[in-house]
């Protein structure tokens, strides 16, 4: 089963490293597809793997996919514009009404 981003954020490392240790025992493709839609850096997690070769590569490729998520959730958040848009606007009509009651 295919997983997507919110519901791999909500996997617990164990589940996460379990989910990645099945799609390499049994659809390779999936895993791959997963890191290329995650934007996973393949030279990135070929180095990783390579510095570890006695490690479990689920274990290291989970780590990977837990920063990656992190990442793309803080560049996410930083482009909120929610309370960044309305705040500027908000002052800046203020600012106008005060120019406009001068006149």
């Amino acid at each position: 089963m295919e997983k997507t981003f919110s519901e791999l954020e909500q996997l617990g490392p164990n589940d996460l490293i379990a989910y990645i240790n099945d799609c390499i025992q049994h659809d390779f493709n999936k895993l791959v597809q997963l890191l290329y839609r995650i934007d996973v850096s393949e030279e990135k997690l070929k180095y990783i793997l390579q510095l570890n070769p006695n490690e479990d590569a689920a274990k290291l490729i989970a780590a990977v996919i837990v920063e990656r998520l992190a990442a793309t959730k803080a560049a996410r958040a930083s482009f909120s514009t929610t309370n960044k848009i309305d705040s500027p606007i908000a002052d800046k009509n203020e600012d106008n009404d005060e120019d406009l009651e001068r006149f």
